[in-house]
């Protein structure tokens, strides 16, 4: 990158960080084991935090999610979880080039996603339309309440489980959009109403709907990995050709997807998009994938090109900041990153490809379809069958719910829990015993 990297700084003592970030909702008392003979461990209480959810299973199941292909399909494909790590590690290099604490981004970068259902987004859609009855369902938000409620680490006094017990910092950092009903265009939000009263604790101090510029950077390390290695997927399974973008009518059609699906602020026009593949097409990695064959030659190509936009993306948004915020350690509310729009428009072109490609293929979406039918079954044959049909926390969920849309959603985090063998192999069992469904 272009900055100068900050020298390092000792474990919990990240400038910019106060008492007040480094609260938990629930008061710990030290570990009486990490200490040796006497001295208390030098762990800060975020490196705590990015240790809990790095051993939590929310984040484990993440192995059997659908990122952009299945977890079965071709050779080795991203899964949740890889795309999670990929996340937390581009997040942290920008992290330690800005001064903000590595280990809150990177806790960010590992939890983004663990609220994510089976069959990702997909999967998502679905529990969202069984979900209008009890407050919506949402993948943002169901990280939030699976952090502050739903992984088994601590309780409250009243036995009532408080999640990882993460700080308040770590918290805000996961949380991408930071209000809690779903806004006009893409309907994300990050939190349930009734999970409001966390959401308001870990949001005390904090300026209206305003993003910590930690979460901003787990944000755009999310943009930058998956733009990345979706493409980078698309090429090795042999449903990307980047030589499609020498072909004016291709080109286009990425343009108009980049234009109606990537929407930025502020708005990214056609003539930028037009012009962002113009410069992509100018890389010399980029040029030398334009005929990926899968030899070796081509991806050690490919692994270099992946690199490349890597770093090109991350330290744009490095110089732009120091540019606006200057070059001490910035932190919390003290700045916001700042992206170049000729950079998001790259990246919003390289999502586009893999829109394109691989998603919208007739084949994937009819088993997208038929992906989403399986979970509206899957979910009213348990609640017509609850509370036998559910595993003992959702059963004690359910059985101590107050109303029926308290009932549904103890349903939901069952589902939402699943791995996509797991919904398959309930779905066989609560639902048919037809095993070729899929």
């Amino acid at each position: 990158m272009d900055t100068p990297k900050l020298g390092a700084m000792p474990l919990g003592d990240t400038p910019g960080y106060t008492e007040h970030d480094r609260q938990r909702p629930i008061d710990e008392p030290p570990k009486a084991a990490e200490s040796t003979d006497g001295v208390a461990s030098s762990r800060s209480p975020f490196a705590r935090d990015r240790a809990r959810v790095l051993h939590s299973a929310a984040l484990r199941r993440l192995a059997g999610k659908t990122q952009v292909l299945g977890p079965e399909e071709g050779d080795v494909p991203r899964t949740r979880l890889t795309h999670s790590l990929e996340v937390a590690q581009i997040g942290r290099g920008i992290a330690v080039e800005l001064g903000a604490d590595p280990d809150v981004v990177d806790t960010a970068g590992l939890a983004h996603d663990i609220g994510h259902p089976p069959f990702g987004h997909n999967g998502e859609q679905a529990l969202a339309a069984l979900a209008t009855d009890c407050g919506g369902f949402e993948g943002n938000a169901q990280t939030l309440r699976i952090l502050t409620r739903l992984e088994p680490k601590a309780v409250d006094s009243d036995g009532v489980g408080r999640g990882l017990n993460l700080t308040r910092a770590c918290l805000d950092a996961a949380t991408k959009y930071p209000w809690s009903f779903p806004r006009e265009g893409d309907g994300k939000f990050g939190v349930y109403e009734s999970d409001l009263d966390v959401f308001e604790w870990l949001r005390s101090g904090a300026p209206g709907e305003r993003r910590c510029l930690e979460a901003q950077i787990m944000d755009w390390a999310d943009d930058v990995a998956y733009s990345v290695h979706d493409l980078e997927d698309g090429l090795h399974g042999g449903r990307i050709a980047l030589r499609a973008l020498l072909d004016p009518e291709e080109r286009g059609e990425v343009v108009r997807i980049a234009s109606k699906r990537f929407r930025q602020r502020p708005p990214l026009d056609t003539g930028l998009l037009e012009s962002s593949v113009s410069e992509l097409l100018t890389m010399p990695a980029l040029r030398d994938v334009l005929d990926y064959d899968g030899s070796a030659r081509s991806q050690v190509a490919l692994k270099r090109l992946t690199s490349e936009l890597v770093g090109r993306f991350a330290s744009a948004a490095v110089r732009e900041t120091r540019l606006a915020f200057g070059r001490e350690g910035l932190s919390r509310y003290g700045a916001d990153l700042v992206v170049p729009e000729e950079v998001a428009a790259e990246v919003a072109v390289l999502k586009a490809m893999a829109l394109r490609y691989v998603m919208s293929d007739s084949e994937r979406l009819r088993l997208q379809q038929r992906q989403r039918g399986m979970l509206t079954e899957l979910v009213r044959a348990l609640v017509n069958a609850a509370p036998e049909s559910l595993d003992p926390t959702a059963r004690a969920a359910w059985c101590s719910a107050a109303d029926d849309a308290a009932r549904l959603r103890a349903v939901l985090d069952q589902v939402a829990s699943f791995t996509d063998a797991q919904a398959v192999a309930w779905y066989e069992r609560w639902v048919t015993k037809d095993t070729d469904f899929l």
